[in-house]
């Protein structure tokens, strides 16, 4: 079942790949990258959900996946616990496929010995390690 939390989000188009961080509470989503907001809606039924997400631009920067930074996707996907993935279309670009894979973000309260890293996508990418993306995916990503 797709729970609420933060996750690290991998998704890509034919156009390209990329990353951000969705957090999902109460059926609501909230999250974004470096240059675009991701707000929406979601809704789970045991182990699928559907979810209507919309894309903001907030900074300059890189074109987005579908070449227009504000878009309405459609989607529908399958939670495996710690993770759950994706697929759907754009209503402004339906002729790119969307993809998109979500790996829960666990956070500890337990003390570390480890030094104390900033959010970000340094943490993205420990958490990716962590859950068995190798570090050559990752840099092939980057």
């Amino acid at each position: 079942m797709l729970q609420d939390g933060e996750y690290a989000a991998w998704y890509k188009t034919p156009r390209g790949e990329g990353t951000g961080i969705v957090h999902l509470a109460n059926g609501k989503i909230s999250g974004g990258d470096c240059g675009l907001s991701y707000s929406g809606w979601y809704r789970v039924e045991e182990d699928r959900f559907t979810a209507v997400l919309t894309t903001r631009r907030h900074t300059a920067g890189q074109p987005s996946l579908f070449g227009i930074d504000e878009v309405e996707l459609q989607l529908a996907g399958k939670s495996t616990g710690a993770t759950a993935s994706c697929t759907g279309t754009a209503t402004q670009a339906p002729e790119l496929p969307f993809q998109a894979t979500l790996i829960r973000v666990q956070t500890s309260q337990a003390p570390s010995i480890a030094p104390a890293q900033k959010s970000g996508s340094a943490g993205v990418l420990v958490d990716l390690q962590r859950h068995g993306v190798s570090q050559a995916t990752i840099k092939s990503r980057l």
